[in-house]
């Protein structure tokens, strides 16, 4: 038997198939996709220590009573070096209000991290060795990946990727979190 090769009649079909497939991916994997990105808020920020590039140790549960973002990124990804000047801008504001910045790499490329690193004008804490399970535990599945926790230590907002906007959007979540 030789190969066979699909027909007029075959391939019809497929644009049958289309509607089914956007239906799944609205009901069951946008919903998984989102119950992963809020499965943290409103749950106490789990606790970490690294070393950041400066070589201080960085420990989450030491920046308690202070609003900390926390930024994942990684030395291949494009759009987190603009996500990163943002939050020194807002560090810059914010900082005497109570404000924290952490950075974190989940690069398995040690090498590409520091490059990128040392190519950064920031004067948060930048963890480029970070320990996989931090990632893990904060659900991260897309970089960058920014979390806000307040005062007391519970995460307060989670948002994947970033665009010039959110630099906007990022204040009007904290403002009310660095008053409270």
């Amino acid at each position: 038997m030789g190969q066979r090769y699909p027909t007029l009649a075959s391939t019809a079909r497929l644009p049958n198939a289309l509607p089914l497939v956007l239906l799944w991916l609205i009901l069951v994997a946008a919903p998984v996709y989102a119950a992963d990105e809020t499965a943290l808020l409103g749950t106490t920020a789990p606790d970490f220590a690294a070393k950041a590039l400066s070589g201080e140790n960085v420990r989450l549960s030491e920046y308690r009573g202070d609003v900390v973002v926390l930024s994942f990124w990684s030395g291949r990804c494009n759009v987190c070096r603009g996500q990163l000047d943002a939050l020194e801008r807002i560090s810059q504001t914010y900082r005497s209000a109570g404000l924290v910045v952490v950075s974190v790499n989940l690069d398995a490329n040690e090498d590409r991290a520091l490059s990128f690193a040392k190519g950064l004008d920031v004067s948060f804490p930048l963890v480029v060795q970070a320990e996989k399970n931090i990632g893990r535990d904060y659900h991260v599945n897309e970089l960058p990946t920014i979390v806000m926790i307040d005062r007391t230590g519970k995460v307060r907002f989670v948002q994947r990727d970033w665009r010039r906007l959110d630099e906007a959007q990022y204040v009007r979540v904290l403002r009310p979190l660095l008053d409270e």
